[in-house]
């Protein structure tokens, strides 16, 4: 069924064409990735499909009677309301008696007397209406985003807190299209695991733009691509898009060079001077004028940053036992270690757990409680924060850089003007003579990473730098990073960019205490499952302890006994299926029709297993709680 069908759209912003006439169905099931540089309009269009913005010409329709939830980039709160006035901001009948009985049990915690009366009231409309499991579905998804005071005030709140906040509110809410901008910014990686799962096993269709590869290729079936005002569709995940989008490449790079041969012809035969007098020379001109706009278009090809680097020494960055505590709460303790030149070192933890706190320490903008962070005389630090440094709009991109120097040398010597570098940025002539205030966040998020590294520094500290940035931009810097000749320390929750760039994790693990492993993210994870196999990788649910002393009242339906009683007999003969759908596929292996049946059998099988395996978790943790009424 077609959700939402986009025909012909036009939009522009000033001399600049977004979306050049372009067509797109959003259909039922489909888990769709849009991806695109920076300022292509990956954020308009999505505003544009929930209605929150205009557009120049084309159509949008929305199916009559669907639900659609959007998760801005950048997610607007009244900031005197509480964690849960914000989730429970719908005005369904469900919700009002939900956000009823969460206040009255906030205000007897708070000591407020004669309400028992009223308790006992919603605790039975909560009975009729079926709400304990959503009322816990509620308070779980907060608590694995790592949200547990359900009672506090959204101004209180972090801008990353804030955002996931607003990501429970997206996920909570009953919708058929669910719309989401960078929904894995501000999660670290265990938030990040929890939710690339929940949207596998949500049933209903997504669009999303994210910047996380290891998402994309876990969660889409779909990516669709913005370039150059016009939108690519791919029919599979982000892997299948890599494998074709160098195929189209490759065939537009052919295209090009008979293009180029006969534009050539055209070019000649116009300068010998033809005029348009018949039919036939008429349409050759007209010919020539597309040739000449196709050879004109920009396309992002062969783009590259190269490293270049001052000097630096032997004695790079010492940390000799240094502490850090803050409000009696223990970052780091004792910790020691000698960065080297090579050094790539990727630094992972829990959302507040101290990991920006030691990149300050470095900086010397914080200092240490106890011990020393000495700094090589040599070393010269490029530093990218999470936020941007304040940019002055009133300037010009070109200008804005050359501020760090009109060229920069590379390691073979050559000399790169600030110009070539911003090109090879993915800043055309067009866009560098443009006033930053013109510019989308995310181009003036690369334009400040841009310009850290036009200072030729020898270590490079970076945190958070894939927030806000574009998968090409992100590619380019791996390219970058690569080829640097120095010592680089990373701050990041995305997990494919770790395993890229990094050749050593720092961790923190909690109570002060930080691990050093040899290897990248994934070689991490891998040491750390064999070091602890009884590792809960899942955020602890501390709802159950905001729950422990409320009067609950859970039951099994009549339904939901038999269920229980027979799901580990229905899950066995599942899996047994599965697995002789797998025989056949090894036995028929060279009979293509029939493995494409199994296939498709096997995925449907697969899909009704996982649902199954999610009812079977339900239940299970519904007779507990029972049991321990």
């Amino acid at each position: 069924m077609n959700l939402v069908n986009v025909r012909d759209l036009y939009k522009s912003y000033g001399d600049k064409t977004l979306f050049d006439h372009i067509s797109w169905n959003i259909n039922e099931g489909d888990k769709i990735g849009l991806l695109g540089i920076n300022g292509t309009g990956k954020s308009t269009l999505l505003r544009i499909i929930v209605g929150q913005e205009h557009y120049e010409g084309g159509e949008v329709n929305v199916l009559n009677g669907i639900r659609v939830e959007y998760l801005s980039q950048n997610p607007s709160f009244s900031e005197e309301s509480s964690i849960l006035d914000q989730i429970f901001k719908s005005d369904t009948r469900e919700i009002k008696i939900l956000k009823e009985y969460e206040k009255t049990l906030y205000d007897i915690d708070k000591g407020e007397k004669n309400l028992l009366g009223k308790l006992t009231k919603l605790q039975n409309e909560m009975d009729l209406n079926n709400l304990w499991s959503y009322e816990s579905e509620i308070k779980s998804i907060l608590t694995k985003l790592n949200i547990t005071d359900f009672n506090e005030k959204i101004r209180n709140l972090s801008g990353g807190q804030k955002k996931r906040v607003a990501l429970a509110t997206a996920l909570l809410t009953k919708c058929d299209l669910l719309v989401l901008d960078e929904p894995t910014n501000h999660m670290d990686g265990e938030m990040t695991d929890w939710l690339e799962r929940y949207l596998n096993e949500r049933k209903g269709s997504l669009v999303m733009v994210t910047h996380d590869r290891y998402f994309l290729d876990r969660v889409t079936n779909h990516i669709v691509e913005l370039d150059n005002g016009n939108l690519f569709k791919y029919d599979g995940n982000y892997s299948y898009f890599v494998e074709k989008k160098i195929e189209r490449h490759d065939m537009d790079k052919s295209n090009r060079i008979k293009t180029e041969k006969l534009f050539k012809k055209e070019l000649e035969w116009i300068r010998k001077g033809a005029r348009a007098r018949t039919t036939k020379q008429k349409a050759r001109i007209s010919r020539f004028d597309d040739l000449r706009s196709n050879i004109g278009r920009e396309t992002v090809e062969n783009l590259e940053i190269t490293a270049a680097t001052t000097r630096l020494g032997r004695s790079v960055i010492t940390l000799d036992n240094i502490s850090k505590s803050f409000d009696k709460k223990t970052l780091i303790s004792n910790f020691s270690y000698i960065v080297k030149r090579q050094d790539k070192i990727g630094i992972v933890g829990a959302n507040g757990s101290g990991k920006s706190t030691l990149l300050k320490m470095i900086l010397n903008q914080i200092p240490p409680d106890d011990g020393e962070v000495r700094i090589g005389k040599t070393v010269k630090i490029a530093y990218f924060s999470q936020e941007n440094e304040s940019l002055d709009e009133s300037l010009r991109v070109i200008d804005y850089i050359r501020e760090s120097g009109e060229f920069l040398l590379s390691t073979n010597g050559e000399r790169i003007s600030a110009s070539k570098m911003l090109d090879r940025f993915l800043f055309s002539g067009a866009i560098q003579h443009n006033y930053i205030e013109r510019l989308s966040g995310g181009e003036k998020r690369r334009l400040y990473l841009l310009k850290s590294l036009m200072e030729a520094p020898n270590v490079i500290l970076l945190d958070e730098p894939t927030n806000d940035l574009d998968i090409t931009t992100l590619t380019i810097l791996e390219d970058y990073l690569d080829d640097f000749n120095g010592a680089i320390i990373i701050i990041s929750h995305d997990r494919y960019f770790l395993d890229r760039v990094c050749n050593m994790i720092i961790s923190f693990e909690g109570d002060g205490k930080l691990a050093v492993h040899t290897g990248n993210y994934t070689e991490y994870l891998k040491k750390r499952k064999i070091e602890e196999p009884n590792l809960d990788t899942e955020v602890e649910n501390k709802a159950n302890a905001y729950k422990a002393n409320k009067p609950q009242k859970l039951k099994l339906s009549y339904n939901e006994q038999v269920e229980y009683e027979e799901i580990d007999d229905v899950i066995e003969d599942m899996e047994r299926s599965i697995r002789e759908i797998e025989s056949k596929m090894e036995t028929n292996a060279d009979n293509y029709v029939m493995l494409q049946d199994l296939l498709k059998e096997k995925e449907i099988l697969d899909q009704e297993l996982i649902n199954k395996y999610k009812r079977w978790d339900y239940l299970n943790e519904l007779v507990e709680k029972i049991t321990q009424q």
